[in-house]
């Protein structure tokens, strides 16, 4: 992704009604929307639509709200771009997938690499039988450990270790202080560690 001064000259010139230069702005974040769509895309829905179907019709929205969203800026442009892209996947799932709601780690595989980089993150140096579990395995513990979280604490570990935000956008996220957003990641690693731990050590947990 460019600098942020390079994303200040691009939003002046949409901020002026330049169209071709909100393409541009939006394309500096679409790395970053496409892995939330990665991690928050139900896998019913991902079925039937891409995650670049998905991105189009979330620059279709950014378009019409684009101007809104400069005349009183409440947030971050990463946060706000996200907020579009949430609301257009929420449209397309009550379009094409019934209503039902389960934990966002079982209706589609999360990505690997974070995967992998939590459960080193959570586990390093320690003596568990988990330094022998292979990859997948460690990843299937990891994402069964998230569906066995609190919500709350799901929700931020997801924002955190799997969109990879960083704390301020995560608190913009959540409407908490920067103090508060880092205590509550502080406390959902604990206790997923915690899972991990009890997990690794019991072969006959369902986890």
């Amino acid at each position: 992704m460019a600098d942020s001064s390079v994303n200040d000259r691009i939003v002046e010139l949409v901020r002026r009604g330049d169209r071709q230069a909100l393409g541009r702005l939006f394309e500096q974040f679409r790395p970053r929307l496409r892995q939330f769509l990665r991690v928050r895309m139900d896998g019913r829905l991902a079925a039937r639509a891409s995650e670049s179907d998905v991105l189009q019709e979330t620059y279709l929205d950014v378009s019409q709200q684009i101007d809104e969203y400069l005349r009183n800026p409440r947030v971050a442009l990463y946060v706000w771009l996200r907020g579009v892209a949430s609301q257009r996947l929420q449209k397309l799932a009550r379009r094409h997938v019934y209503a039902e709601r389960r934990s966002v780690s079982r209706e589609r595989p999360l990505p690997a690499a974070s995967s992998a980089a939590l459960a080193r993150q959570l586990l390093a140096g320690g003596s568990t039988p988990s330094q022998h579990l292979c990859g997948a395995e460690m990843r299937h513990r990891v994402h069964a450990a998230l569906a066995n979280l609190k919500p709350d604490d799901r929700e931020i570990i997801l924002l955190r270790d799997f969109e990879q935000l960083s704390n301020g956008e995560v608190a913009d996220i959540l409407e908490l202080s920067d103090s508060a957003a880092t205590m509550r990641y502080g406390r959902a690693l604990f206790r997923l560690k915690e899972l991990l731990k009890q997990s690794s050590s019991d072969p006959e947990s369902p986890l």
